[in-house]
């Protein structure tokens, strides 16, 4: 890219900022949060901190709403949690009793799915090897395969030969055949063969398709690719297709409140502070909408039904994760040492999450011990040997002293599976039956 162009691109960037974060819909929050505070209060009383907390109702609630709005539109469904998105035991235990399959991505998650009793277990992702393979085949009747390339399939068959063990499977198609995303799945262009080549294995049962597309706050990207997978679909032999007996439509639905973000979360924002040298801006806060999830349900379907049904007449497979889990985690921390006025020290460390979040995503941190919706500028950091062990920039409370409690709401997605083993310990994990609506 030549210098113009950078800087023509640049320009219109910094002209196009996201939509602002209405504090009001911050304040809805924080009072939210302040409404349990005496069950938090209680919680960190009787286990100490740092802590994980899950709301067992809230996530029974988000299950049941889940199943039954996409129920509603198709009929015929059946909802696997993806695991990734937290790893939890409680949490899996709590999702298979609502009934939930499991989508695992790895040999140790389907240890841990069928430890968890799932009766229905969906094996995705790329790169499976040997033993997850002839993991999946020992046991068959409650694993089904979703194959990710023509050489994957080629070893499961393979596999299922030397085991003489038949096994349910489907195939992953690549919804972008360009960047990183394209190391995922079998390219609709090779479609047609792979099902030929599947169809001629002895005991590999290929039932049905699967994609998926990640980070959505519209039902846009699924109904873009099932009205192509549709287009795909009618130029393959029918018998190619007349088996398929489940439609997998992914999951990625991001949570009804949008995704929440500072400055350095955006590109706007990443160049105004490469550009700006007074320093960095930790204020700006963002907020990018998101579709309520019957939008998504009523989208998809129709989508589904004008473009697929003549080909597809099965279940309809779901993969949510983010979406289930989200508002149903939340963290408590301990103000160890108070430096000054304006910066704390707390008892964990983002190790708890298992990345720097808190520099690009933004959630409030909530001071229970002092209640208030008010908010005072405060370094508010973990106590581990980084500069970059941060919860945030500000608090809601009235004051902050040592032995204060902190909440953190809204941690359920991709932190508990992302925590790592880093200088201190990790929160211990308290599952409390309130439905906690945050």
């Amino acid at each position: 890219m030549n210098v113009f162009r950078a800087v023509k691109k640049a320009v219109s960037l910094l002209r196009q900022a996201p939509p602002a974060m209405n504090n009001d819909r911050v304040l809805e929050c924080v009072e939210a949060c302040l409404s349990y505070r005496e069950l938090f209060m209680d919680t960190a009383r009787e286990h100490g901190s740092p802590l994980y907390v899950v709301s067992e109702g809230r996530l029974r609630a988000n299950a049941r709403r889940f199943v039954e709005v996409f129920t509603r539109r198709f009929g015929m469904v059946r909802v696997f949690y993806a695991m990734k998105s937290n790893s939890m035991p409680e949490i899996i235990r709590i999702l298979v009793a609502e009934g939930l399959g499991l989508e695992v991505s790895s040999g140790r998650e389907l240890e841990q799915a069928l430890a968890a009793g799932a009766s229905r277990i969906l094996f995705s992702g790329p790169g499976k090897t040997d033993q997850e393979l002839e993991a999946a085949i020992a046991n068959s009747d409650r694993v089904t395969v979703l194959i990710d390339s023509a050489g994957e399939l080629h070893r499961l068959n393979r596999l299922t030969i030397k085991h003489m063990c038949p096994i349910r499977a489907g195939v992953r198609i690549t919804t972008d055949s360009g960047g990183l995303w394209r190391k995922f799945g079998v390219p609709l262009n090779m479609l047609a063969v792979f099902l030929e080549t599947a169809r001629q294995t002895p005991f590999i049962k290929l039932e049905g398709l699967q994609f998926h597309t990640s980070w959505n706050l519209s039902p846009v990207a699924h109904t873009d690719f099932i009205r192509r997978l549709g287009g795909v679909l009618k130029d393959i032999p029918q018998e190619l297709i007349a088996n398929l007996a489940f439609l997998d439509i992914g999951g990625g639905f991001w949570p009804e409140d949008g995704e929440w973000l500072r400055c350095p979360g955006t590109a706007h924002g990443r160049l105004k502070n490469i550009l700006d040298p007074s320093g960095p801006d930790t204020r700006s806060r963002f907020c990018l909408e998101s579709s309520r999830i019957e939008m998504f349900a009523d989208e998809i379907s129709r989508a589904v039904h004008a473009h697929l049904s003549m080909f597809l007449k099965g279940t309809v497979y779901i993969e949510p994760g983010r979406w289930l889990c989200h508002d149903a985690m939340h963290i408590l921390l301990n103000v160890l040492d108070v430096k000054d006025r304006r910066l704390v020290i707390t008892d964990a460390g983002t190790n708890a999450v298992g990345w720097e979040r808190f520099e690009h995503d933004y959630f409030p941190v909530i001071n229970l011990s002092s209640p208030g919706v008010e908010e005072h500028s405060c370094l508010v950091l973990g106590s581990l040997c980084t500069p970059h062990d941060l919860w945030g920039y500000s608090f809601h409370g009235r004051a902050i002293e040592s032995g204060d409690i902190l909440l953190i709401p809204n941690q359920g997605a991709y932190t508990y599976s992302l925590r790592q083993e880093f200088i201190k310990p990790l929160p211990k994990a308290v599952v409390v039956r309130s439905d906690l609506n945050l």
